[in-house]
């Protein structure tokens, strides 16, 4: 007896742990409902669940009980007519019914599942049925012990399809229409902004640079309290002036939405999102807050990993990611992935990121990137030079689409394009082709899609656009050069960093810079329109800056300098070394306005300041400044340092303001300007399906289209389609009914002629 009483002790004493059986569902039903379940009771704290293949649950509970984990091998769908809460560690969308807390790299999954039947799917409000606009539907990622931490809390979708879905705005952010002062809690706006409602969360932009002060910040967190028409009343004033006048005026954005997936422990193991190839879906009108994981490769709040083009179609529009430990938006081995009209605030480390140079065919429109924070050098990361210092917008691959987006107050870079080659990181990947194939690539070489009417103001740290710094004068050809179109820079230290060779700028604003075209690889660059103002250090530097070289030839028409007191250099340096030879600099209908310091030794052509080797190739960078003295009458301005001055120097003369004390001019005639050169347009368009919606009897199809040129059409099924913004950026088609299955295809062309190749081809669900 003894003996047995003793074994009974020690089992009462030390149970045997038993693992618990997950939840099953029986049937499709709603969550709340326990015929749903195969247990009879609706899933409660702890419990690990499983929406089985073929069973549709609907989650109609706003409940507080913390679920471990959720394998959906079948659709769980958000009731949206009412308000929701789901309490979890892990969400898993991918086929199967076997719940497991592994596989975050989606290894196992080598057969994409049927896209129509068999795809399981997570669903938040869709489009034609978003989360009603009264309600509001909110994840909470809890960590639950036991889980790895460097993986969880998380949303996985691996082959399955992930939507989310919110109130539609008209606009996540709008622009300023007056000044906002200090003190006031009236903001005037300059568009409609339709979905905004008392009680949002909204944050209003910086509009003055700090220096380097990284620490820095104007932008501020206020309430809505009320509204009317395009009027704002916040809940307390404001600390800060906010610009809201002419053509440089800071934005307020909207944080809120109806649709709320946060980690529920910011302070503690945060949660992030991933889609894997073969997966599907689209995140529209959704808030993200407190997520990403500091110091972790491939954990961030949104993430689209190694997807290839098998996520075609998929968008993330209207939402607001904020307070990221790591990014907002990382699109990584991904291809033709729609981001439109979305909020970035507060990330640690690049906003939005294209993250290892494979990326061609992605659009990035009208989203806006504000307090990007520099970061650290993520361990394990595929492109090792990348250090993470807080760039609005960073890539690797040009061959996507950035247009209208705005970089405020970010860390070292409102825009950064980065390929540096080392020993140990060549740049020869596999790119996608327009045929479907695949191509090693120099990704240096590869230019823009488009990059039009981008606009950067009042960062914290060095550079508005640094484009290139690294490549090693690498690029494309002229026939297929970089083209920057609408460029806008205020507020910032170094506004224009143009490394790359063969570019062409049309309309760059520069205003109140510190450096205007700074640090520049002059090697077949040519611009059109430059207005610089209030830039008072370098507007206009010479080649590489302190090592004055220019390797090829510099052409602008049509360069304006307004109020630039230039603070001792001249307007436009000269560079010291010709390596090639080549190397000489146009300009035409230049003007120089409210110029208060004509007697300023530096003047508008001359040498800069700062140190200087001799030079060392026989023959100088020559400046021309066509129709200078007159029609036709073209001043040659050159060093007097230059070698080839000094066996020509009676025919140069100081010219007052003009030339300075390292610097002389002549007229010249008959010397051409350089023709700008037409690039060749053979990359052809390519068009993205994001939507398919039955309507009444007929089937709705719109889509997104990107061209180097311009887009003419956009055929859907043959028939064409209507353009909905300029150039096809967007367009709609109304259809006769489809059955479900039936397949729909869109294909663009261009002005060229070039027909998009590898078009786009969906089912109709």
């Amino acid at each position: 007896m003894n003996s047995l009483f003793l074994v009974s002790v020690v089992l009462l004493s030390f149970p045997v742990a038993q693992e618990t059986s997950p939840v099953r569902t029986i049937k499709s039903g709603a969550w709340s409902d326990p015929a749903t379940w195969e247990s009879k009771k609706i899933p409660k704290a702890g419990d690990k669940v499983i929406i089985r293949t073929g069973h549709k649950v609907i989650y109609d509970v706003a409940s507080k009980e913390i679920i471990r984990g959720m394998q959906i091998g079948g659709e769980l769908a958000f009731d949206t007519t009412k308000d929701t809460l789901l309490e979890i560690g892990l969400i898993r969308v991918q086929p199967g019914d076997e719940y497991s807390e592994e596989g975050f790299e989606c290894d196992g999954h080598f057969v994409a599942p049927d896209k129509v039947s068999n795809m399981p799917v997570f669903e938040i409000g869709n489009v034609s049925n978003p989360v009603h606009a009264d309600k509001k539907a909110i994840i909470r990622l809890h960590y639950q012990e036991g889980m790895k931490k460097d993986s969880c809390p998380a949303i996985v979708c691996c082959g399955g399809r992930w939507e989310t879905h919110g109130a539609v705005l008209d606009r996540s952010w709008v622009k300023l229409a007056k000044n906002a002062d200090a003190g006031g809690k009236t903001l005037n706006v300059a568009e409609g902004i339709k979905g905004w409602k008392v009680g949002d969360k909204i944050v209003v932009t910086g509009s003055r640079t700090h220096g380097t002060k990284k620490d820095k910040s104007d932008s501020e967190e206020r309430i809505i309290s009320a509204i009317k028409g395009l009027e704002i009343t916040i809940d307390t004033p404001l600390a800060m002036n906010h610009s809201g006048d002419g053509n440089y005026r800071a934005e307020v954005a909207n944080l809120s939405r109806n649709i709320v997936i946060e980690s529920a422990n910011p302070d503690g193991e945060r949660g992030h999102t991933m889609y894997h190839r073969d997966s599907a879906g689209s995140l529209a009108y959704t808030e993200f807050r407190h997520l990403g994981k500091k110091n972790t490769l491939g954990r961030y709040s949104l993430h689209f990993h190694l997807a290839g083009e098998t996520m075609r179609g998929g968008f993330v529009k209207g939402n607001s990611i904020w307070d990221s430990h790591n990014r907002w938006v990382t699109i990584h081995g991904t291809n033709y992935l729609y981001v439109h009209d979305n909020v970035g605030y507060q990330s640690i480390g690049h906003g939005f990121f294209l993250e290892d140079g494979t990326e061609v065919n992605n659009i990035l429109d009208r989203n806006l990137a504000i307090l990007a924070k520099v970061g650290k050098k993520l361990p394990k990361q595929v492109l090792g030079f990348d250090q993470n210092e807080g760039a609005g917008f960073w890539w690797a691959n040009s061959l996507n689409t950035f247009t209208n987006n705005i970089a405020a107050e970010c860390g070292l870079y409102g825009f950064r394009f980065e390929a540096t080659p080392t020993s140990a990181q060549k740049l020869e990947f596999k790119i996608l082709q327009p045929d479907g194939s695949y191509k090693l690539k120099d990704i240096r070489t590869l230019p823009f899609v488009k990059f039009d009417d981008n606009e950067v103001h009042s960062s914290h740290g060095l550079y508005g656009v640094n484009l290139g710094e690294g490549v090693n004068r690498v690029g494309p050809d002229m026939a297929h050069p970089f083209v920057v179109r609408n460029l806008k820079i205020w507020d910032i230290h170094y506004a224009f960093r143009p490394q790359v060779p063969s570019l062409m700028v049309e309309n760059l604003d520069i205003y109140q810079a510190s450096y205007g075209v700074y640090h520049p690889n002059f090697d077949n660059h040519y611009y059109k329109n430059v207005s610089i103002s209030k830039t008072n250090t370098e507007p206009f530097n010479r080649g590489h800056d302190d090592l004055s070289v220019q390797y090829g030839l510099l052409a602008v028409d049509g360069l304006t300098f307004d109020d630039c007191r230039s603070g001792g250099m001249p307007l436009i340096q000269i560079s010291d070394q010709n390596p090639t030879g080549k190397a000489e600099s146009h300009f035409k209908n230049l003007k120089v306005v409210n110029w208060n310091d004509k007697s300023n030794s530096r003047a508008v052509v001359n040498l800069g300041g700062g140190p200087r080797l001799k030079p060392e190739f026989p023959h100088g960078v020559d400046v021309y400044v066509h129709d200078w003295f007159g029609a036709g009458k073209t001043a040659l301005v050159s060093s007097t340092r230059a070698q080839d001055y000094k066996s020509n120097e009676k025919d140069f003369k100081k010219v007052n303001f003009f030339t300075g004390d390292e610097s002389q001019a002549k007229e010249v005639t008959g010397v051409p300007f350089p023709r700008f050169p037409t690039p060749i347009d053979d990359l052809p368009p390519f068009s993205v399906i994001t939507q398919i919606q039955k309507e009444g009897g007929k089937v709705l199809v719109e889509g997104v289209a990107s061209d180097n040129g311009t887009v003419v059409k956009v055929l859907v099924n043959g028939k064409e389609t209507t353009m909905t913004t300029s150039n096809f950026a967007t367009w709609k088609i109304l259809l006769d009914e489809l059955p479900s299955g039936a397949m729909i295809e869109a294909k663009a062309t261009d002005a060229a002629g070039n027909e998009e190749r590898f078009s786009q081809k969906r089912k109709v669900r």
